[in-house]
């Protein structure tokens, strides 16, 4: 092994067997969530972002040599027992599997997950919230979370069915909004539904046939978007059961995507707070 250590900061590494890039290899192929809370974090905003967080922590970062001089100012922030690993970009590319055009990457953990009722219980009084159903696509949940953290929604509620917003592609999509916006991911959506109800919060299922537009709802309160799956929707019991909205569109197209469909009803709900 030969490494050297730089302003007792930056750890220069040229052995791609050294056990420290462990946690990055091949990460193409496979992802650190779900283990131990430990994520993939990409690119320098999401990095700003990780190591201004409350919430999660950076274990360790690995930066491309030739990407440290403009890095100086994130670098400055990072606590002083978080390791910083330095490879030339060729090594980087070999060790993560694919061509990282960023040059930066961390190792996140979340602290501690968040309970849905204290979420809830710590809603501001006007508060707009996003309750996901069953969304499996990390692009969709990271644009949703983009769009979530862009109009100020308090918090997001996701099912068992979803998938993780902690995924490299879910938090690279969402800017960092994954690391920013308060969520809870657990439970049926029965439960979920349930749950917020009992708090007092409005409950508007966004659906594509309701005969309800979105911008003719008065918005009163702490108030929750529910969104479905594209293609299958919403349960029709929860359809059944809830007050709905669909966000007025063309009759020759049958409907928006999920993460669109967001940030229109993001807007809509919130047309006032940025007036």
């Amino acid at each position: 092994m030969n490494d050297q250590t730089v302003n007792n900061s930056v750890i220069f590494i040229n052995d791609l067997e050294d056990k420290r890039l462990g946690a990055y290899l091949n990460i193409k192929e496979r992802d650190l969530t779900g283990r131990q809370s430990r994520f993939i974090a990409e690119g320098k905003v999401v990095l700003r972002v990780l190591l201004n967080s409350a919430q999660f922590e950076a274990e360790s970062l690995l930066i491309s040599e030739n990407k440290l001089a403009g890095l100086q100012d994130i670098l400055s922030i990072c606590p002083a027992h978080t390791p910083i690993y330095a490879v030339s970009a060729a090594d980087m590319d070999q060790i993560a599997g694919f061509h990282v055009h960023r040059g930066i990457l961390a190792v996140g953990i979340r602290k501690n997950p968040n309970n849905i009722s204290e979420l809830i219980d710590n809603l501001p009084e006007d508060a707009q919230m996003l309750i996901l159903c069953g969304i499996s696509n990390h692009d969709n949940i990271g644009s949703i979370f983009r769009n979530a953290a862009a109009f100020e929604a308090a918090c997001v509620l996701l099912d068992e069915t979803c998938c993780d917003p902690l995924y490299r592609k879910a938090i690279r999509v969402s800017v960092g909004a994954t690391l920013q916006v308060p969520y809870a991911h657990s439970g049926k959506i029965d439960d979920i539904v349930k749950t917020v109800a009992e708090a007092g919060v409005n409950l508007i299922a966004l659906s594509p046939q309701s005969t309800q537009s979105l911008y003719d709802m008065p918005v009163n309160g702490r108030t929750a978007l529910l969104l479905g799956t594209e293609g299958e929707g919403l349960p029709n019991h929860l359809l059944s059961s809830l007050q709905t909205a669909r966000i007025p569109m063309s009759r020759q197209f049958d409907s928006l995507n999920v993460a669109t469909a967001s940030g229109i009803a993001l807007s809509c709900l919130s047309r006032s707070s940025f007036l």
